[in-house]
């Protein structure tokens, strides 16, 4: 049984190829498996909502995405996002967070940022506070982005209440020894086959050091495929000649992050499902 923490199945780019992964998935990830799908502004909220209630593997997560909070949005978003949450018990709150790559880091012409107004680390804040309280108030999962931004979020997470059940880093990007107070403060991190690249030992090194009852595994589909030779689910390319990570990549986070720590792969999934099960709830 194998559960992606995350993913952006509503993404245009893998609209075309949606019957292709609904029919794969149920075979591929097992009898339970699931993903959590993250919305990442108001937009796309409806969209990640039908495919929930279109394919029952498909848990819904609702979110302002730090990419997203510089571009336009409805005046009453939050109280949008109270909708989705009071909708769905099985919704989470993501994807939000922290970005400093986009400010400090980015080129002026990266193609993953074309017509996005970058916002400033004030703003940022101020709609992750905003959401990850929410998320603390209901006690619901949330997963958190954070690129290069762990100088920010970590006084936030120190000051601010967290949900009791935790809180989610997805292709978690800090060092490992980030990693113990992380922890304390209830965080679960979830390993991204696209590190295993040979160029991300840091990366690499990080997941030998979480608790195993902290792992979980995404895909982040369709950004962030796997390096080729790990590739086990492909994709035509798009009209932007990249081709799309498909969510069936899966299958390489669990063997790559199992050879990284030395341990079987059916152990490690095993571990995994109670992970899943203990921080986004018990399945439909």
């Amino acid at each position: 049984m194998l559960h992606d923490a995350h993913n952006h199945l509503q993404d245009e780019a893998l609209a075309l190829h949606l019957e292709r992964i609904a029919a794969v998935w149920p075979e591929l990830a097992g009898a339970g498996g699931e993903m959590v799908v993250n919305g990442t502004h108001p937009d796309d909220w409806p969209r990640v909502a039908a495919l929930a209630a279109a394919h029952g593997f498909v848990r819904p997560a609702y979110g302002l995405h730090p990419w997203d909070v510089g571009a336009p949005r409805p005046a009453d978003w939050r109280e949008r996002l109270v909708a989705r949450l009071d909708a769905d018990p099985r919704a989470s709150v993501g994807e939000i967070g922290l970005d400093r790559w986009i400010l400090d880091s980015a080129a002026p012409d990266d193609p993953r940022l074309a017509g996005v107004r970058r916002a400033s680390m004030g703003e940022q804040t101020e709609a992750f506070v905003a959401q990850f309280a929410l998320a603390a108030a209901r006690n619901r999962p949330v997963t958190v982005h954070c690129l290069r931004a762990f100088g920010e979020l970590l006084p936030l997470l120190r000051d601010i209440p967290a949900p009791a059940r935790g809180f989610l880093l997805h292709a978690y990007g800090g060092s490992a020894e980030l990693v113990p107070e992380l922890v304390e403060l209830g965080a679960y991190f979830s390993f991204n086959p696209a590190f295993l690249d040979r160029s991300k030992g840091a990366r690499q090194e990080a997941f030998r050091a979480i608790p195993e009852e902290r792992l979980l595994c995404e895909t982040d589909a369709p950004a962030m495929p796997p390096p080729p030779a790990w590739r086990t689910h492909k994709l035509p390319p798009g009209p932007d000649g990249v081709a799309p990570n498909h969510p069936g990549n899966i299958e390489a986070a669990y063997a790559g992050l199992a050879a990284l720590r030395g341990v079987g792969e059916t152990a490690l999934a095993e571990r995994i499902a109670e992970n899943f099960i203990r921080f986004f709830g018990p399945a439909r």
